[in-house]
């Protein structure tokens, strides 16, 4: 005898819970009739989709996910379908996760860890539930559990004392560069812990600036991981189990051992961050309706790697390239803008900004009168560039987007309605160490960003000669100090206990990313790649007095 489990590993769109439910309908349908599932397994609150935020505090919540759950016992039969939704039970909200089968919710379970770190805010919606949810599956004591649940070993003992013999666990877990690994070492654990197979079946796809990559996966009752669904891809993806039913006679538990199944091929640090990448600008035009996106070229490394980016993500019909250049452009950044442009396949102009930055100079010259230059003529040559793109998004419907990395944000080296204008950022959590890597990874793909550009020394091109190092460390040390204060809440003194770095380096960096939040806070939001990125990872107060040092 067997069970066949079918992942639906899907992109949903917040908020929309008649769309997601017409979705899980489809869905269910064609697993039960394609995949001849048993059951039909879909990540937390598939209903409003993730995370629905304050949307889960909109008075007609309530009556909009029981008319969702109505329309679904109505119209899906001959399949277990078990679904992660929010719910309002004895006045209070839970996040839940039912299993309905032939017109009937049979069994619901309420998330009983609900996390309250970094990008996770639950505990502002849901109350814990305190009870184990075991459901009647085919005639296999099925235990429900919720993303965090698993990371707790209570939850899922609970189950198991209450008589479970396998585990469901419904999950809506972000990206970040070491999240894949560390989900495996946590199923190996905990299966081993409670001796019973997990399949985990995650969200596929992106919500503003946080990306689910998928990733299902199921692990025996040793731990062992026996299929893998790939990551970056939405689809059903099944696997049968098998059930021991001799061991019924001995035991009132039966043993259910997954069959192997494909194991998608693990992915390296530089192409899941690519891939995140364009998952996340993909579906921020496509959910947003962007009719295309726009960017200003400047022949640098930041803003090639941007455009491979919006290119790979909706296609070079819909992507447009400016370069706007300046008395400081250089005939080679004019030059590599412009082959960068040909190798994509965009839409490239070359519009001059000279005539508009002497325009805004000749109103402001009484005002700047018995001022010598300083960083404000540099900033109105950005300011100047962020009126064009705009202007342009404007009149075409395209977004603009930006293209600074996270090294740059961090210390401030942006302008701040310059080259800070923009929509979204692919670069926002990517430090500018790992932007060479990247780009080295897409040519592996296919060239598209020429070998000067990543060699060539980084520069603003907004004075003469200039060069980034000319304001800031090299950028091995610099991100490497960002990696410690931001990514690790390393203080000034225990960076400088590491005895890498001078202490003037250390202080100066750590006080450009402090003053600095401001210019964050006005940032395009963007994709989290890191476990602390900026936005909801770090949220510092603009104003404070806090010193830098232990």
């Amino acid at each position: 005898m067997t069970l066949r489990i079918t992942m639906a590993q899907l992109d949903m769109l917040v908020g929309d819970i008649a769309k997601n439910t017409q979705s899980i309908i489809d869905t269910a349908i064609e697993a039960r009739d394609e995949e001849r599932a048993d059951v039909v397994v879909f990540p937390e609150l598939t209903l409003t989709g993730y995370p629905p935020e304050d949307l889960l505090l909109r008075p007609s919540l309530d009556s909009r996910i029981e008319a969702a759950l109505e329309k679904i016992l109505a119209e899906v039969k001959d399949i277990y379908v078990l679904i992660g939704y929010p719910r309002r039970i004895g006045g209070v909200l839970y996040n839940c996760a039912g299993v309905i089968y032939q017109g009937e919710l049979i069994g619901e379970y309420a998330k009983q860890k609900l996390p309250n770190f970094l990008v996770f805010d639950d505990k502002r919606y849901f109350e814990a539930g305190t009870e184990a949810g075991i459901v009647d599956i085919k005639g296999v004591k099925v235990g429900l559990s919720i993303c965090e649940d698993i990371w707790h070993p209570e939850p899922i003992a609970q189950a198991k004392a209450a008589g479970a013999e396998l585990i469901l666990n419904l999950n809506a877990s972000p990206y970040h560069i070491e999240k894949m690994g560390e989900r495996e070492i946590l199923l190996n654990q905990r299966a081993k812990e409670v001796d019973l197979p997990i399949a985990y079946v995650n969200y596929m796809g992106a919500q503003d600036e946080l990306v689910y990559e998928g990733g299902s996966f199921v692990v025996n009752a040793q731990g062992e991981k026996v299929m893998q669904a790939p990551w970056f891809k939405a689809g059903l993806y099944t696997i049968e189990m098998a059930i021991d039913e001799s061991a019924e006679e001995k035991s009132t538990t039966k043993k259910i051992t997954p069959k192997k199944s494909s194991i998608a091929p693990a992915l390296s640090e530089e192409a899941s961050v690519y891939q995140a990448m364009v998952l996340g600008l993909r579906d921020y035009i496509e959910k947003n309706r962007f009719k295309g996106i726009v960017l200003g070229l400047s022949g640098g490394i930041d803003s090639a790697l941007s455009l491979a980016v919006a290119v790979d993500a909706i296609g070079a019909d819909r992507v447009q390239a400016v370069m706007m250049p300046y008395t400081y452009t250089s005939s080679i950044s004019l030059h590599d803008a412009e082959e960068e442009a040909k190798l994509l396949g965009v839409k490239y102009s070359v519009l001059p900004i000279e005539s508009m930055v002497t325009a805004f100079s000749d109103v402001l010259a009484p005002e700047f009168e018995g001022y010598g230059k300083d960083t404000t003529e540099e900033n109105l040559q950005a300011r100047t560039r962020g009126v064009t793109l705009m202007a342009i998004s404007n009149k075409k419907g395209y977004m603009v987007l930006t293209t600074g990395n996270k090294s740059e944000m961090a210390v401030g080296y942006a302008t701040l309605y310059g080259d800070m204008v923009g929509g979204y950022s692919v670069l926002k959590d990517v430090f500018k160490m790992l932007v060479f890597r990247l780009c080295r990874y897409r040519n592996t793909l296919g060239y598209v960003i020429p070998e000067r550009v990543i060699t060539r020394p980084p520069s603003a091109e907004l004075a003469p000669d200039q060069k980034d190092e000319d304001s800031l460390p090299s950028y091995d040390i610099l991100d490497e100090i960002l990696r410690l204060y931001i990514e690790e809440d390393q203080s000034a003194e225990a960076i400088l206990a590491t005895e890498k770095f001078d202490r003037e380096t250390v202080y100066r960096v750590l006080r450009l990313v402090d003053v600095n939040e401001y210019k964050r806070r006005q940032a395009p939001t963007g994709v989290r790649i890191t476990a602390r990125g900026f936005g909801r990872d770090r949220r510092y107060p603009i104003t404070n007095g806090w010193h830098i040092g232990e």
